[in-house]
C-alpha cells in the first residue's frame, strides 16, 4: 500500500472510532508539504470539520495524535490553521527506500487489459515531416510509453492522409518539371525531395496568377484558376477513377515520402504498430451515416447534405456528409474509429492532434455517442498547443518550414559543439563521442518539447535546449553520468541500507522525491500529460546535485554512512533511467 493509501486509511480509521463515522478516503486530501513549511505530507482537515463538529485546528491536532500513536511512521507533526504538516520517522524513510530498491519494477503497475488504440503523427505525404509533427510523435511517443506504465494495453497507430488535392499538387508539379528525377539521382531524402515538388507547385501558381486579368483578391480562391492548379484538380477525378498512369506516379511519390518518413522515425525513436491510410479508408462512415439517419440522430437537409443537430450541446450543426454524397474528414473519421473499434476492442482511444482540430474532436464523439456507441465514452483527444520559432509560426507553404530533419541536425551539430567546449568526451572513441553527440542532441529536443504542458504553446530555439545547467535534458542526462561515475568509482556493490543513527535532511528529500514516482506516472497518465514526468525527473537531478555537493559521498565518515549514500546514488539513477525512458529519452553512462 501506498504512502498516501496509508495515512488515509489512518484517517478514515480514526473517523470510525471517534465519531462512527464511515468516511471516504477520497474526502482526504494529501499533497506534499510546501517548502516554506516543516514536514513530508500535508493532510488539508477543512472538509473534514464537517463531521469532527471542531475547529479545523482542533481537528488536526486529534488527527496528528492518533496518527502518531497508531501508525508508528508519524515522527511529528505541526497544525497550520486547517493543514496538518506530518513529518515521517527516519525509520520510515530508510524502510521506504529499502522498498524501492528491492523492487525491480518500481514505477510500472500491473497489467489491467484496459486496451487503448493511440493514433499520432498523421502526417500528410506532399512534404516532409515539420516541427509540428515532432511536439505530436515526442507527447504520442511519452504517452504510450507512461501509459503502458500504468498496465494499460497501448497500440500505437499511424494515419497517413496520403490523397486528395494536397497530394497533386506535388504529382502535378513533379510531372510537368521532374524530368524522371528521383530521390537517388538528386541525392535528396525522399521525403523532402517530394516536398520539393510541393513548394514549386506554389512558385508556379504564383507566376501563372500574373497571367490572370480580374483575379479575386483572395489567394486561394485565385489560385483555383491557374492552369497548374486546375491540372492538379484533373489529377484528383483521375485518381479517384484508378486511372493507371496516375495511380502509378501517385503510388511511386508516395513511396519515396514512406522511405523518408520512415528515416526520421528510426532517428527519433518512435513506432507504430499499425499504420492506416486515408486512400483505404476515405469512403468508410458512409454506413454510419446510414445507421445515424435511420435512427434519426442524423437530418438530411433540402439540398440533400447529411448533418448531425449539436446545437443541444452547445455547438452547431454539423455536416457530416456532403450533399453530392462525397466524404468528409468527419465521415472517414467517424468510419475510421467503428474499423478500430471492430479491431482491437479498445475502452479508450486517444487522438493526438493540435488543437486546430478540437471542434472536430468534439463532433466526432457527440456524433458517436448520440449513436449509442458507448466504446465513444473513451475517445480522448490529447490537444496541444502549436510550436513557432522565435521570430512567428512556421509555413510550409511557402517552404519555410522548420523541417523535422533540419531541426535535428541543428540540435545534433550544438550537441556535438557544447559537448567538445566542455571537455565532456576525454577518453571517448570517435564512435563513442557520436553516439553521445546524438543521445545528447535528440534528449534535448525530446526534454525541451515535453517539458512543457501540451497545451501550452512552445517557442523553440534550439541554443536554448542545449544547456548543461538549466532545465534541459542534457543536465539531467549529465547527472546521470554523475551518478554512474560515483558508483564507478566506489568500486563497492550499491546495497548499504543498514539503520542509520538519523538521516541528513538532503538524504531525507532525496528519499521523498524518489518515494513520489510511482504517483507521479500515474497523474501523468490520468491527465495524459508527459510534462508531469518530464518536470519530476528534473527536480529529482536538482535535488541529487544538492546532495552530491553539500555532502561527501565516497569519502563519509564512515563506511556504514559511504555505502548508504553509494546505494542512494545509485537508485537514484535507476529511477532517473526510468523516467527519461517513459519520456523517450536515452541517458548516458558516462559524459
Amino acid at each position: 500500500m501506498i504512502l498516501e493509501e496509508v495515512l488515509k486509511q489512518g484517517v478514515v480509521d480514526i473517523f470510525k472510532e471517534e465519531y462512527g463515522v464511515d468516511l471516504s478516503p477520497q474526502l482526504v486530501t494529501i499533497n506534499i508539504t510546501k517548502k516554506e513549511h516543516e514536514g513530508d505530507y500535508t493532510i488539508v482537515v477543512f472538509s473534514l470539520t464537517k463531521i469532527s463538529k471542531k475547529s479545523p485546528e482542533q481537528t488536526a491536532e486529534l488527527l496528528g495524535n492518533k496518527l502518531k500513536e497508531k501508525t508508528g511512521i508519524v515522527g511529528k507533526f505541526n497544525v497550520i490553521k486547517g493543514f496538518l504538516n506530518l513529518s515521517l520517522t527516519d525509520d520510515y524513510w530508510l524502510n521506504r527506500l529499502k522498498e524501492i530498491s528491492a523492487n525491480v519494477t518500481y514505477g510500472t503497475f500491473p497489467a489491467n487489459h484496459k486496451k487503448v488504440v493511440l493514433e499520432y503523427c498523421g502526417p500528410n505525404t506532399n512534404k516532409p515531416l515539420h516541427i509540428g509533427h515532432v511536439r505530436n510523435m515526442l507527447l504520442g511517443f511519452s504517452m504510450g510509453e507512461i501509459l503502458k506504465a500504468t498496465g494499460e494495453d497501448v497500440t500505437k497507430v499511424n494515419i497517413y492522409n496520403d490523397r486528395g488535392i494536397n497530394i497533386s499538387k506535388s504529382m502535378v508539379a513533379y510531372k510537368r518539371y521532374g524530368n524522371n528525377s528521383t530521390p537517388q539521382s538528386t541525392g535528396v531524402k525522399g521525403d523532402h525531395f517530394v516536398g520539393d515538388w510541393y513548394v514549386k507547385f506554389g512558385e508556379v501558381v504564383k507566376q501563372e496568377l500574373e497571367n490572370i486579368p480580374n483575379k479575386p483578391d483572395d489567394k486561394d480562391e485565385a489560385a483555383k484558376l491557374t492552369p497548374i492548379f486546375k491540372e492538379a484538380q484533373e489529377m484528383v477525378l483521375k485518381w479517384e477513377a484508378d486511372d493507371p498512369e496516375t495511380i502509378a506516379l501517385w503510388k511511386q511519390m508516395n513511396g519515396w515520402v514512406y522511405e523518408g518518413f520512415h528515416e526520421t522515425f528510426k532517428v527519433l525513436g518512435i513506432d507504430f504498430q499499425k499504420d492506416y491510410y486515408e486512400s483505404e479508408t476515405y469512403k468508410l462512415g458512409k454506413d454510419i451515416i446510414e445507421e445515424g439517419l435511420r435512427k434519426n440522430v442524423f437530418k438530411k437537409r433540402a439540398d440533400g447534405a447529411v448533418i448531425v443537430d449539436l446545437t443541444p450541446d452547445g455547438l452547431d450543426e454539423k455536416v457530416l456528409l456532403r450533399s453530392d454524397g462525397t466524404s468528409i474528414y468527419i465521415t472517414q473519421d467517424l468510419g475510421t474509429a467503428e474499423l478500430r473499434h471492430k479491431e482491437f476492442g479498445m475502452e479508450k482511444m486517444i487522438y493526438v492532434v493540435a488543437n486546430e482540430q478540437d471542434y472536430h474532436f468534439k463532433v466526432l464523439k457527440l456524433a458517436l455517442q448520440k449513436l449509442g456507441k458507448q466504446w465513444a465514452d473513451g475517445i480522448y483527444h490529447l490537444s496541444y498547443a502549436l510550436v513557432e520559432s522565435p521570430t512567428g509560426r512556421f509555413k510550409s507553404r511557402e517552404g519555410k518550414t522548420a523541417d523535422a530533419d533540419d531541426l535535428i541536425a541543428e540540435v545534433l551539430r550544438i550537441a556535438e559543439e557544447r559537448t567538445k567546449e566542455l571537455g565532456k568526451i576525454e577518453g571517448f572513441t570517435d564512435e563513442q563521442a557520436k553516439e553521445l553527440y546524438r543521445t545528447i542532441g535528440l534528449g534535448a529536443l525530446k526534454y525541451f518539447v515535453l517539458r512543457v504542458n501540451p497545451y501550452k504553446k512552445i517557442i523553440f530555439n534550439p541554443e536554448e535546449s542545449i544547456d548543461f545547467h538549466g532545465h534541459t535534458g542534457p543536465f539531467i542526462q549529465y547527472t546521470h553520468a554523475r551518478i554512474r561515475a560515483v558508483i564507478r568509482k566506489a568500486g563497492v556493490t550499491p546495497t548499504g541500507f543498514e539503520t542509520l543513527s538519523g538521516l541528513h535532511e538532503v538524504e531525507r528529500e532525496l528519499i521523498i522525491q524518489l518515494s513520489e514516482y510511482e504517483n507521479v506516472v500515474k497523474a501523468a497518465a490520468e491527465k495524459y500529460d508527459p510534462s508531469e514526468v518530464a518536470n519530476y525527473v528534473y527536480n529529482l537531478a536538482k535535488l541529487y546535485n544538492k546532495f552530491y555537493h553539500d555532502l561527501s559521498i565516497l569519502n563519509a565518515e564512515t563506511e556504514q554512512l559511504k555505502n548508504f549514500r553509494v546505494a542512494l546514488s545509485n537508485q537514484t539513477g535507476i529511477v532517473i533511467k526510468k523516467a527519461m525512458k517513459l519520456l523517450g529519452i536515452d541517458v548516458p553512462e558516462r559524459m
